[in-house]
């Protein structure tokens, strides 16, 4: 009852995991994944252990091809199974058990593997093969987003949508920058999950991404005006100290990743600013 995408990005050090189920919680079941050692998605009759046992065997070098079935040794349920796993350099593998139910297939491209079962037809899971191949050189995220989005546009899951994940990890881009978990968003239970998903990295990279300090507005005259009206009301004191201030405004608002300093302003903090600020 699940559609999903694993995939790795060699130049950019990412891997990642997109899966749509009509299925409560689908991100706590099927995606895993590790900088150091590759993505897992688990599916169909999951067996939740395939995640970190796939992760175990592709961080000691093997193969994916070869992963497969020292995965599936000793299953006794195994034709019921399905999984996709892909190695930080882009190899990848994906297993579909004969007894997984119509339509169940996947494709394995470069970089990429692709599955599905309980599916309206082949072309979702070609779906999701085209919308990762047609978004080549674009973040991780967004082509594994873009691959979930065409598989639905497909007819996706026959039975309907209810869940969604996207998961990214990258060598030390999780926050704080001491862990791997870059990006980890979940639609648990939504009519819309994917779209939900969209609206959700929207405002992942509001609050995470770093600004491009050749794109800074200068903080003066009229926009230094603007900021003080804003500061003033919201009860900071631009008067004792416009630094701390401004960035304490920041801080409340959860936006220092994109604090450049005093005297320049993200033009995407301007934009949040004038949107949730105009109506108070």
């Amino acid at each position: 009852m699940t559609y999903s995408i694993v995939a790795a990005d060699p130049a950019a050090g990412e891997l990642g995991v997109a899966v749509q189920s009509k299925f409560l919680a689908v991100g706590a079941i099927v995606p895993w994944a590790a900088a150091d050692a590759g993505a897992v998605a688990t599916q169909a009759l999951a067996d939740v252990t395939i995640g970190p046992r796939g992760l175990d065997l592709l961080r000691q070098g093997v193969d994916p091809a070869a992963c497969v079935e020292q995965l599936l040794a000793g299953d006794m349920l195994r034709e019921q199974r399905q999984f996709g796993l892909v190695a930080p350099e882009g190899r990848a593998a994906s297993f579909t058990g004969s007894e997984c139910f119509d339509h169940a297939s996947s494709i394995v491209g470069d970089g990429f593997a692709a599955q599905g079962n309980i599916l309206a037809a082949r072309a979702v899971v070609e779906g999701l093969a085209s919308g990762f191949g047609a978004t080549a050189g674009q973040p991780l995220a967004e082509r594994l987003l873009t691959a979930l989005e065409r598989a639905q546009d497909a007819g996706g899951d026959r039975r309907g949508m209810e869940s969604a994940a996207l998961l990214v990890v990258r060598e030390g881009g999780g926050y704080g920058g001491n862990h791997d978990r870059m990006l980890d968003l979940r639609a648990d239970d939504h009519p819309t999950p994917i779209a939900e998903l969209r609206r959700l990295l929207s405002l992942h990279r509001l609050y995470f991404d770093r600004p491009d300090p050749a794109d800074a507005l200068p903080i003066d005259g009229v926009l230094h005006d603007e900021l003080r009206t804003v500061l003033v009301r919201r009860g900071f004191d631009p008067d004792a100290s416009w630094r701390d201030a401004l960035f304490g405004y920041f801080g409340w608002e959860n936006l220092e990743e994109r604090w450049l300093d005093e005297h320049r302003l993200d033009p995407a903090v301007l934009a949040y600013i004038r949107e949730h600020e105009g109506d108070r």
